[in-house]
C-alpha cells in the first residue's frame, strides 16, 4: 500500500485546527478527517467497537496500536467506498497522531508533506473560545473549565512532543491568535506552497 500524502493539523485545544481542517477539506484535492469522526463512526457492536467501549467505559486510555488500527480501518473504508481518493486528494488529519508513539506507528501509513502548526500563545483566550463553542455546539466537555485545563496539560505532556518527531522543514507555523479569516489566509498560503512543491518537485 502506498502511503497517504498527508497534512497534519496541529495545535493546542481550541486553536481552530478542526475548523481550518474542515475548510481545507471542502476544497478540491483535499480530504479532511478528524480523529473524532473515526470514533463517532465506530459500530459499538463490531469487534473494534467492543474493544473501544471496554477501555472507555473504564475510563482508561485506548492503546496507541489500537487507536491507529481503528483509524487505518476507517480510512480504508473511505477509500473502498470512494469517499476518499488518495491518488487525487491530500489527506488532512486532525487530532491524530496524539502522541509520539502514535506518530511513530503511523510512519508506515502516511507520508507527511506538511505539519501545519496553529500556534496560539494566549491560553486564557482559548479557554474562553472553548466555553463559547460548548454553548453553540452542545459540547458539555468543553463547558467545564477544570476539564479544559486538564486537556491543555495533556496536550503539553503528550501531544506537543509530536513536533520533535518530524523534520523542522515540514513544520509550518500560523499565528492562531488572530481572527479565523486571518488564520485561514495563513493556512491557505502555506498549503499553496506545499501543493506547488508536490506538483513541481526539484
Amino acid at each position: 500500500m502506498d502511503k497517504y500524502r498527508t497534512i497534519l493539523m496541529f495545535g493546542e485545544p481550541g486553536c481552530g485546527k478542526g475548523t481550518q481542517g474542515k475548510v481545507l477539506g471542502d476544497l478540491p484535492g483535499f480530504f479532511h478527517l478528524s480523529c473524532g469522526d473515526v470514533f463517532r463512526a465506530l459500530n459499538p457492536n463490531s469487534e473494534l467497537g467492543k474493544v473501544f467501549l471496554d477501555y472507555s467505559s473504564k475510563g482508561e486510555l485506548v492503546p496507541d496500536e489500537f487507536t491507529v488500527k481503528l483509524w487505518l480501518e476507517h480510512i480504508q473504508r473511505l477509500v473502498d467506498t470512494h469517499h476518499f481518493w488518495p491518488e487525487e486528494e491530500i489527506l488532512i488529519l486532525d487530532g491524530i497522531p496524539r502522541n509520539r508513539a502514535q506518530s511513530e506507528i503511523m510512519d508506515d501509513y502516511i507520508n507527511v508533506v506538511m505539519l501545519l502548526y496553529l500556534e496560539a500563545t494566549d491560553e486564557d483566550a482559548l479557554v474562553h473560545r472553548m466555553k463559547r463553542r460548548a454553548l453553540h455546539e452542545n459540547r458539555l466537555d468543553d463547558a467545564n473549565e477544570v476539564v479544559i485545563r486538564n486537556r491543555f496539560q495533556a496536550y503539553h505532556e503528550e501531544t506537543a512532543p509530536v513536533l520533535e518527531h518530524y523534520s523542522p522543514d515540514l513544520i509550518r507555523r500560523v499565528d492562531a491568535n488572530r481572527g479565523p479569516i486571518e488564520v485561514l489566509k495563513g493556512v491557505i498560503w502555506n498549503v499553496e506552497v506545499v501543493v506547488q512543491m508536490l506538483e513541481n518537485p526539484v
